[in-house]
């Protein structure tokens, strides 16, 4: 179906908040099955998590599902590098 454009897809692997408040107010978001606080928890929390999710139940498994996979491992990474 694809019916995620590709400028969210691009913002989406550096800012995946901002990405998804943009295409929430433009009314871009596809209709997915995650129903009531699930997608705004998500969302706030977890933003890399829920645009995998939109990814993966827009496209299936597609090169962009991998791409932001690795975006968001590699940001867990970086993330826990800095403790000591």
């Amino acid at each position: 179906m694809e019916s995620l454009p590709l400028w969210f897809l691009i913002l989406a692997l550096f800012l995946p908040r901002v990405s998804l408040v943009i295409a929430y107010f433009d009314d871009l978001l596809p209709p997915f099955n995650l129903h009531g606080w699930v997608p705004p928890t998500i969302g706030v929390i977890m933003p890399r998590v829920l645009v995998l999710i939109m990814i993966f139940h827009d496209r299936g498994f597609s090169p962009w599902l991998i791409l932001h996979g690795i975006a968001m491992v590699f940001t867990c990474l970086a993330a826990g590098s800095g403790r000591k």
